[in-house]
């Protein structure tokens, strides 16, 4: 008897997955695992029947219904009137001037306050305010912020108290978010693409969306995060590209927070991998669903059913083999099994119930961010919730800003950008981090405190982190002479590589060379970032950026090192040869020779002379020698003369005769064995 999926089956009645099973549980006491599960045409028949019925029922009541309607909207509309002139009456009593609650003798003060600020609220002159400040110990000019503290104590000589009010208050809609459902409605799902490098993540992408994004990357590796949306079947899907390098961690983490759904590239040919691995731990923390695409499979070596095997080993069964994961296998080269991967994708997500509050103010998380030569700061974002407009003044972590233009993944200027749409925009006052949240907040002094209160607090958690150099650390490490440590100073095309690169770099430390990323930052090397260097005695790595004219020339004067990489593991490959080059040389023992001592002379002026003669390898004049008798090394030194006849000799071969002294050692006897040896430095190749 022939079976049908439930999502066949819903798309043929027209009629949502999650409905049908729904009906099959409560009319047919029928339960099904998800929209890929399988049941009988006779169970297919019998709803497809009772859909029938329910219809023929709708039509005979939609006439009564048309009436009814009727009256409810004539009812509806004699309502609206009357809440419409209520709330002008209410708007006109809330635009008279209302008494303030608190008297004049208060002021409302937030973290901090400049104190400029601070005279206009309490109306007293400038040079007055700032004397009673220098009174309390505070130097501070007229245009610098003190906190709420300083200016509570201040008013207090006034007789004001100060009032504490929170800066958060600023923020439209961040907290509450999901407390009125009535406005919600559909949104477009966040796919990320994970899986080991080289795996098709890209490739298959490009497929989906007829773009070519590998070719313009240097080796073809994605080296940041992009996001770009398209349509399929009227829907639209936003899709987040991460980079495979293992390097790109971070990153990777970061997109499984911001996703609805992962789809898991594995090369039909290639099988689990390293990177593969850390992909489906990162799902399964943030707990994401997840769709399985087996790339690759026009290759001659694929084998879909060894990757099936090889999932799961990591609790991944497909539902073929009686589990729940999907498996799409797909060609991103012959764009076979792609529709099924999409139909898949919008199956996934229609069960997710996706929501999203367009009327709401934008708020959502930034995917990337660069400093443009010509823009200035510019950022990727992604709205997760509300609607984000150009002119509006957001507050992204330390950072805040008015947009000033907004493109889409195309790079077209658009106005406005609602839920799960990337966009990019400019404005900023400074790069933010990649991950960061971003919120509309009321105007862009508002967001500006909010900024500089955030800044405050990032400086005083870096002082206190910020570990003093005690005498005693000092002189054990000056002791020791072991603990070697390479500075490095990196700069990057994008916040999130150099986020990467800084984490990767310093990863290699091991106990005998410890890497310290000094500085990591955005966009081009300047006088600054060598002066730094010149100080700290670090490297410079540039990661798709160039130093500035003056930079090079100063560079060149302090003979500080600038490395330029376009591609991240040559970047570690040369750090590592750098670190090889720092260890320690292990030192070889390698014997040369050994002599016999047949007869010993002494002699007043010199010592003791031994008549040796040389029974393997040769005795050399500059070579460290070792005393031994029976067996047992009595005495360690060096030559102290090596002749041969009346002559000086630089060496001696096997088989010949010589005479020789051993530097401060007479004690030499008929029957002693002197060996030559020379320690020789082995330079450490790996880490």
């Amino acid at each position: 008897m022939s079976k049908i999926r439930i999502y066949e089956l819903s798309k043929e009645l027209g009629v949502t997955s999650k409905y049908l099973i729904e009906l099959l549980a409560e009319q047919f006491n029928i339960e099904v695992k998800n929209h890929m599960s399988m049941i009988e045409d006779e169970e297919a028949q019998l709803i497809k029947e009772l859909l029938a019925e329910e219809e023929e029922k709708k039509e005979e009541v939609v006439v009564v219904d048309k009436y009814e309607e009727l009256a409810e909207e004539e009812i509806k509309k004699s309502i609206k009137l009357k809440k419409l002139k209520k709330a002008e009456e209410e708007e006109i009593i809330e635009k008279k001037p209302q008494v303030k609650d608190i008297p004049a003798q208060f002021v409302e003060i937030g973290e901090t306050i400049s104190v400029k600020e601070l005279c206009d609220k309490i109306e007293k002159p400038y040079n007055e305010v700032i004397r009673e400040l220098i009174f309390l110990g505070v130097m501070a000019a007229i245009n610098q912020d003190i906190d709420f503290e300083t200016a509570e104590k201040l008013l207090k000589k006034f007789e004001i108290t100060a009032v504490k009010i929170d800066d958060t208050s600023c923020v439209l809609e961040e907290v509450d978010e999901d407390s009125d459902d009535k406005d919600t409605e559909k949104r477009p799902p966040v796919i990320t693409v994970m899986g080991h490098v080289d795996h098709g993540k890209t490739s298959l992408l490009d497929a989906i969306r007829k773009a070519r994004v590998t070719e313009t990357e240097a080796g073809g590796i994605t080296q940041h995060i992009g996001a770009y949306t398209v349509t399929i079947n009227g829907e639209k899907i936003t899709f987040l590209d991460t980079p495979g390098h293992e390097a790109f961690t971070s990153m990777r983490a970061r997109g499984a927070q911001i996703t609805d759904i992962v789809v898991l590239v594995v090369a039909a040919d290639d099988g689990i991998m390293p990177q593969t691995i850390e992909a489906i731990n990162h799902c399964k923390a943030a707990n994401v669903p997840m769709i399985v695409a087996i790339n690759k499979i026009d290759r001659p070596g694929a084998n879909i059913e060894k990757v099936k095997q090889e999932l799961t080993e990591y609790e991944l069964v497909a539902e073929d083999w009686g589990g729940d994961t999907v498996c799409v296998p797909v060609s991103a080269k012959t764009k076979e099994g792609l529709d099924s991967l999409l139909e898949m994708i919008l199956l996934t997500a229609e069960m997710l119930e996706l929501k999203g509050n367009s009327a709401r103010k934008g708020k959502g998380t930034v995917i990337e961010a660069r400093l443009d030569k010509g823009k200035g700061p510019v950022a990727s974002l992604l709205v997760q919730n509300g609607t984000l407009k150009v002119g509006e003044a957001i507050i992204v972590g330390n950072t805040y800003g008015r947009i000033r233009a907004m493109l889409d993944d195309k790079g077209n200027k658009i106005k406005s950008a609602g839920p799960s749409i990337p966009v990019e925009i400019s404005g900023l006052s400074d790069v933010p981090a990649a991950g960061d949240r971003f919120y509309v907040v009321k105007n862009e002094k508002c967001a500006r405190e909010m900024a500089e209160g955030r800044q405050q607090k990032l400086r005083e958690q870096q002082m206190k982190s910020s570990k003093n150099v005690s005498l005693e650390d000092l002189y054990s490490q000056i002791k020791e002479g072991k603990v070697k440590e390479l500075n490095i100073i990196v700069k990057a095309d994008v916040q999130g590589s150099s986020e990467a690169m800084k984490q990767s770099l310093e990863k290699l430390s091991t106990e005998e060379v410890k890497v310290r990323v000094i500085h990591a930052g955005v966009g081009a090397i300047t006088e600054t970032d060598i002066t730094l260097a010149t100080a700290s005695k670090a490297i410079i790595i540039a990661f798709n950026v160039r130093p500035e004219t003056n930079a090079v020339i100063l560079a060149d004067k302090e003979g500080v090192d600038i490395k330029n990489y376009r591609v991240i593991y040559n970047a570690i490959d040369d750090v590592k040869a750098a670190m090889i080059g720092m260890l320690e040389p292990d030192f070889k023992e390698v014997i040369l020779g050994r002599a016999e001592i047949r007869k010993t002379y002494k002699i007043s002026d010199l010592g003791t002379i031994a008549g040796c003669y040389v029974v393997s390898g040769k005795i050399t004049r500059n070579s460290s020698v070792r005393v031994i008798r029976d067996g047992i090394v009595i005495f360690e030194s060096t030559l102290a003369s090596l002749k041969r006849f009346k002559d000086d000799a630089k060496e001696v071969l096997t088989n010949f005769e010589c005479g020789l002294s051993v530097e401060k050692f007479n004690d030499l006897k008929e029957g002693d064995i002197i060996e030559a040896y020379t320690m020789e430095e082995v330079k450490k190749l790996t880490l």
